[in-house]
């Protein structure tokens, strides 16, 4: 359920318990409306919760390859610098 459902659910839970007339003896709206209230506000809180870009894009979901990060990301390497070693030659008598 995401939370546009839940906010329908509680829409419609509103509607029964304080927007419709009960004439009724087999069906009780009232109490038909709070459950549905409810449960809207329990799918509401519940879909924010394991909202995934409720704290920043990307936070909790990192996917990679098995050949490392996902394309479009940027590795840099740095290249080690050439070494030049002098052999140090002594010069006989």
């Amino acid at each position: 359920m995401g939370m546009g459902v839940g906010l329908i659910l509680i829409a419609v839970g509103a509607i029964l318990t304080w927007g419709v007339k009960d004439t009724s003896d087999s069906i009780n709206l009232d109490a038909i409306g709070v459950i549905l209230m409810i449960v809207g506000a329990i799918g509401a809180i519940l879909s924010m919760i394991f909202w995934s870009s409720f704290w920043g894009p990307g936070y909790f979901r990192r996917t990679y390859t098995s050949a490392g990060p996902a394309g479009g990301r940027r590795v840099r390497r740095t290249v080690p610098a050439d070494v030049v070693e002098e052999e140090i030659v002594e010069e006989g008598p």
